[in-house]
């Protein structure tokens, strides 16, 4: 899969093929470390300097920057609380969803930096956008839909959670009622049925995440690609600033579908 190419886009004056999916730079035994996953581990690698630039700059009296990182987590609890509608529930998740947030944001702005398509190692880009990859937004998709998963089963109980898709209550509960609710039989019956459909509904979930990140984020490379290749200087500054701010938006949207899901399974404990 790695090495195959599409008709999309080619980069001009000595550049490579910018491809739809990820190509390999280098292999360890029989792993492949594509150029979508340098760029994934660049990205961790700034969030780590950037956290422990935070931490040694932390003061009891905040300055400019502290006051700025500050301001900024504030925002982004007060932005939870109005999914969550819930402080405590937003604390809970909130290392999660920020996490999220801010590697899928470095991830985003990665692939635009000037010149990073242009270095090279066997002949091969080394950085491209980890997120402009279908492998690393699935793999985002997935730990996002399973976090929320887990974390309903840490609220609700595993056996309530477990519930949800595969409703045996319904089923138990029918001998049980059926005399005092003879409707019981039809009703059950369609809830366990309506549970299955979570399951397929889950599978969804990551669909929607990875696939809507992934074609805004390649889309967007491959137009600031394009207009490059056709005009090298000034003209693709706007689309770059436009990127720029797609970066930002994608990110967000992706954190905050997350943090919908989480309060989701969080809700089933209240339903129960």
């Amino acid at each position: 899969m790695a090495h195959q190419t599409t008709d999309n886009t080619v980069e001009q004056t000595g550049h490579n093929e910018h491809t739809l999916f990820a190509q390999p730079v280098f292999n360890v035994g029989n792993f492949h470390v594509t150029n979508s996953l340098l760029t994934s581990w660049l990205a961790v690698f700034l969030i780590i300097i950037i956290a422990l630039a935070i931490k040694l700059k932390l003061k009891k009296v905040p300055g400019v920057f502290q006051a700025m990182i500050e301001k900024i987590v504030v925002g982004a609890f007060d932005m939870m609380d109005l999914v969550t509608n819930d402080r405590k529930k937003s604390e809970q998740v909130f290392p999660i969803i920020f996490s999220i947030f801010i590697f899928i944001l470095i991830n985003n702005w990665l692939g635009l930096v000037p010149g990073i398509g242009s270095i090279t190692y066997n002949g091969v880009a080394m950085f491209r956008g980890g997120t402009a990859d279908m492998n690393t937004t699935l793999a985002l998709g997935i730990f996002s839909v399973l976090g929320a998963n887990v974390f309903g089963v840490i609220v609700a109980g595993a056996w309530n959670y477990f519930n949800k898709f595969i409703n045996l209550k319904a089923l138990i509960e029918i001998p049980k009622k059926i005399i005092k609710e003879p409707a019981i039989v039809l009703i059950n019956p369609i809830n366990f049925f309506v549970g299955l459909i979570e399951i397929v509904a889950e599978i969804a979930k990551v669909a929607s995440l990875s696939l809507r990140l992934f074609g805004n984020v390649f889309a967007g490379e491959v137009l600031v690609i394009s207009i490059t290749a056709m005009a090298a200087y000034l003209v693709p500054l706007p689309f770059m600033f436009l990127e720029l701010i797609v970066g930002v938006i994608q990110a967000l949207i992706f954190a905050i579908l997350s943090l919908v899901y989480f309060t989701i399974a969080s809700m089933e404990h209240e339903s129960h």
